[in-house]
């Protein structure tokens, strides 16, 4: 078929010549390869040496490398055809090839132009924490959108990640889980202009070994401890996402903040701010907390990592609906989708409620694609793919901006952010430790997390406590709690068995 349409072009163009003029000719001459080269694709020597180091899902090199399925194969040679275009015209092609056949960090940075330099402004806050990079979107164009990503074949991403993923790490989700090595000049968390796509310009981010925690075999401790106040029937403050605010990163209070201690209400914002601003602990009085002997011999408590890393139960108002889902995977969506859950996947569309009302309904309508939950190097992040803001209560996120515990974060479609992290849990478990079994016990609150769709709670709406949101999950974060629960265990235990797990 081919052969019959290439000859009758060519019969076509022999007797054109003698009747056109020549500038006409070579027009149709240029629309003509242009056709051809639609009906037979062509695939430069140069995207083919690429692709053959290529990385499959098992991690081995070579094109095709078990790959299963053809669309993927697909969108991966447009995207290495993309990029080699790209780099043409900059010269930087051979410097690309180089670093990928010897796998060499030492290489110079491969860079292809970014628009970083026009969303770094106050209009789109901390947009490096916006960008998706899963390629689930879909948009039609092979060209960069404005915030940054790259656009290949109807999948959108960023960048260093889609090359890296492509080159290095089939298993990569995130340009969370990427940091540069240190002689890279244009790398991606610089703000430069140009951003590097060297595969081998990026590691991969490991999780920290957290040091283990020395604790007393024996410890004095109360006879009763009082219930734990989990905020749900407070009235927290409100925040929106944290705009050019830089994290209390390094301050790691001696003691939890007041908020966390006090079991009956009664502290009042005033201490509570002073305490912050000042930053020193509260008073503690000497009947609240027993002192630890430390004559005692202590005991090493080291951290591990859970089968699941979170739980997450599902409520409407204040009624628990569904299975608690339990997260294996490193990233996970929630979503109001009906299709069928699976260990990437939270889907909330399929659970039914008799007691579902008409405000209930509309809000799930509206959950959409929901939130995205990753935890890499021992940190959690929440990303709003919602076209609705999502709003989280993170004790341990609140810690670190200097808020109120209970404080309730707006976070904006496209947006996320930092929910938990486990040095700065494993600092403040560490020093908890010396304040005896009700301070460490205070920490329990830390490892749980609230976040309702759609619509926000706290002293800024109409609804004042999570349970009065129509869509809500609450996150338990496994490996922290089990931690808190062998420190508990090696202290002792209470005449009123009260544990992380209660």
């Amino acid at each position: 078929m081919f052969d019959v349409q290439v000859s009758l072009y060519i019969i076509l163009s022999i007797s054109l010549l003698g009747s056109i003029q020549e500038g006409v000719f070579l027009a149709w001459l240029a629309a003509f390869g242009k056709n051809m080269s639609s009906i037979l694709p062509f695939t430069p020597p140069v995207v083919k040496r690429l692709l053959g180091w290529k990385k499959s899902a098992g991690g081995s090199g070579g094109a095709g490398g078990g790959e299963q399925n053809g669309q993927e194969e697909k969108w991966c040679e447009k995207a290495v055809k993309s990029l080699v275009k790209k780099l043409k015209k900059t010269g930087r092609l051979d410097e690309l090839e180089k670093a990928i056949t010897t796998q060499n960090c030492n290489t110079k940075c491969v860079t292809i132009p970014s628009t970083c330099s026009e969303i770094w402004g106050l209009s789109t806050p901390n947009t490096i924490d916006q960008w998706d990079t899963t390629g689930l979107y879909s948009f039609s164009e092979q060209t960069r959108s404005l915030d940054g990503r790259l656009q290949v074949s109807h999948r959108k991403g960023l960048p260093h990640v889609i090359y890296c993923r492509l080159w290095r790490w089939p298993d990569l989700h995130s340009h969370h889980e990427l940091k540069a090595i240190e002689n890279c000049e244009y790398a991606f968390n610089l703000k430069k202009d140009e951003v590097c796509v060297n595969p081998y310009h990026y590691q991969r981010v490991e999780t920290p070994v957290l040091p283990p925690v020395l604790v007393p075999r024996h410890t004095e401790i109360l006879t009763e401890l009082p219930p734990l106040d989990d905020y749900t029937h407070s009235i927290p403050e409100n925040t929106n996402f944290p705009a050019g605010i830089e994290p209390q990163s390094n301050y790691i209070p001696e003691t939890p903040p007041p908020g966390y201690i006090s079991e009956d209400g009664e502290t009042s914002d005033q201490q509570l701010n002073q305490s912050m601003d000042t930053g020193s602990p509260a008073e503690l009085s000497p009947t609240t907390l027993s002192p630890v002997n430390h004559s005692l011999d202590l005991q090493p408590v080291t951290y591990s990592e859970p089968a699941f890393w979170c739980s997450i139960a599902y409520y409407e108002l204040n009624q628990r609906v569904g299975e608690t889902f339990h997260a294996s995977q490193p990233s996970l969506t929630v979503d109001g989708f009906t299709d069928p859950s699976n260990s990437e996947r939270f889907c909330l569309g399929l659970l039914s409620n008799v007691n579902r009302n008409a405000t209930v309904e509309m809000t799930r309508r509206h959950i959409g694609r929901g939130v995205r939950l990753y935890y890499i190097g021992g940190e959690v992040f929440a990303e709003c793919l919602s076209d609705s803001a999502i709003f989280v209560q993170s004790p341990n996120c609140n810690q670190r901006y200097g808020w109120h515990p209970a404080t309730v974060c707006k976070i904006p479609p496209g947006c996320n952010l930092k929910i938990f992290n486990n040095q700065e849990f494993a600092a403040l478990l560490a020093q908890s430790v010396n304040q005896g079994f009700e301070a460490v016990y205070q920490l329990t609150r830390m490892c749980t997390i609230r976040m309702s769709f759609v619509k926000g709670w706290g002293a800024e709406y109409r609804r004042q406590t999570v349970t009065s949101t129509p869509c809500w999950i609450e996150l338990h974060l496994n490996g922290p709690l089990q931690w808190l629960d062998k420190v508990l265990t090696q202290m002792g235990s209470p005449s009123v068995r009260c544990s992380s797990m209660s």
